[in-house]
């Protein structure tokens, strides 16, 4: 897996009613790199779920779920106690995940329930984080903290764009 393909690039998509959405040029490349169809065809399958920490999703690859799991069973040996136990939420919070197919312009189905659970509803701000993909409300994004201002700047900037502003 040492060549795989990292995630950056950002964009905005429209979100229709039934929760169709296309994920931006430069990271469905990367995307279909990483997981190419075993027939050739364009297309793939992208698994969403909820993001650990904060009110978006996270988008990745079927590859990445062993890199995932590796990463927290490593967290979860670093974090046990000597009697044995550990904090079981270090696996529950990253565990939600589920693949959906996309086409070959990117375009999927947004999963009802994370969609609900970020807050989705008619944009999605798509950010490349080199392991994965995090999937915003634009507005909850600006709304965060603790996210770094240049991100902000960049929902902005696509929003504006539309014509709406944040």
């Amino acid at each position: 897996m040492s060549d795989r393909g990292r995630y950056q690039g950002d964009g905005i998509g429209l979100v229709d009613d039934k929760g169709r959405v296309a994920i931006p040029s430069a990271l469905r490349t990367i995307l279909s790199a990483n997981a190419p169809k075993a027939n050739g065809k364009d297309g793939g399958t992208i698994i969403i779920g909820a993001h650990q920490k904060n009110r978006c999703l996270v988008a990745y690859d079927p590859g990445y779920v062993a890199l995932l799991a590796e990463k927290l069973d490593r967290r979860e040996a670093e974090n046990t106690r000597e009697d044995g136990e550990y904090d079981y939420n270090i696996k529950r919070r990253a565990a939600s995940g589920e693949a959906v197919p996309f086409d070959g312009s990117g375009r999927f189905i947004m999963p009802t329930f994370p969609r609900f659970y970020a807050g989705i509803k008619t944009h999605a701000f798509f950010y490349g984080v080199l392991d994965y993909i995090e999937i915003w409300d634009p507005a909850a994004l600006v709304a965060t903290p603790d996210m770094p201002d240049v991100v902000k700047e960049m929902a902005r900037f696509y929003m504006a764009e539309k014509g709406v502003a944040l």
